[in-house]
C-alpha cells in the first residue's frame, strides 16, 4: 500500500480551507489516504522572512478578492471572517490532542473548526470557542468543554504542535496548503489539479 499523503495547513489559511474540502476525496480516487497536519505559519514565517498575506500591500487585497471567487467557483460556504488572520494555536492543539487515538474524529473536528471560521465567519482563535466546537462535534465520544480546555494547556500537546511545525520546516513546507506525495511537494489550492494528474500518471 502506498504511503499516506501529507496535508499541511494552517487554520488561518482560506486556501487551506478550500483544500480541506477536496483533499481526501482526491486522494481516495487514487487509493491513497491523507494524514492531516496543522501547522503554525507564524513560526514558519520567522524562517522565510514572509509576512501574512493579508498584511502585504496589494497581495492582501488580491487574496480577499480571490478567495471569494474560489468560493463562488466551488460552491463552498464562505464568509470572510473579521478575525482574519486568526490565531490557530488552540485549534491546532485540539487536533493533535485527538489525532493519535481518533484520527478520523480529529479530521472531523478540523473540518468543523474550518467551517466555523470560513463557512460561518466565526473567530476560532479563543480556546473557549474551540472547546465549544469540539464538544458539539465530539460529544458522542464523551469529550466535554472542560476536557478540551485541559488538553489545550497540556505541555505534551503544546510540544506536539511545536514539533510538527518544526518537522514541516525541515521538509520544506512554507505555506498553506502544502501537500507532500512521496516527498514531492505541491503548494497551494490551485495545485490540486496538478496533484490529481501526478497521482494518475505516477509523475513526470
Amino acid at each position: 500500500m502506498s504511503d499516506p499523503i501529507d496535508f499541511y495547513f494552517d487554520f488561518a489559511s482560506p486556501y487551506g480551507y478550500f483544500a480541506s474540502l477536496r483533499i481526501d476525496a482526491l486522494a481516495a480516487a487514487h487509493g491513497r489516504s491523507v494524514t492531516w497536519r496543522p501547522i503554525l505559519l507564524g513560526a514558519i514565517f520567522k524562517v522565510t522572512g514572509m509576512k501574512p498575506n493579508l498584511e502585504q500591500p496589494l497581495r492582501g487585497e488580491y487574496l480577499t478578492h480571490d478567495v471569494g471567487r474560489i468560493a463562488r467557483l466551488t460552491g463552498a460556504p464562505f464568509i470572510f471572517p473579521d478575525s482574519a488572520p486568526v490565531n490557530g494555536v488552540a485549534a491546532s492543539r485540539a487536533f493533535y490532542w485527538l489525532t493519535d487515538a481518533h484520527p478520523e474524529q480529529a479530521k472531523l473536528l478540523a473540518r468543523a473548526l474550518y467551517h466555523a471560521h470560513f463557512g460561518e465567519g466565526r473567530n476560532i482563535g479563543p480556546a473557549d470557542v474551540v472547546a465549544e466546537i469540539a464538544e458539539q462535534t465530539l460529544g458522542s465520544l464523551g469529550y466535554d468543554r472542560s476536557a478540551v480546555l485541559a488538553a489545550l494547556g497540556d505541555q505534551t500537546v503544546k510540544d506536539r504542535l511545536r514539533g510538527e511545525t518544526e518537522q514541516a520546516v525541515a521538509r520544506g513546507v512554507f505555506g498553506s496548503p502544502f501537500v507532500l506525495v512521496d516527498e514531492e511537494p505541491f503548494w497551494g489550492w490551485d495545485r490540486l489539479d496538478m496533484l490529481d494528474r501526478w497521482l494518475s500518471s505516477g509523475g513526470w
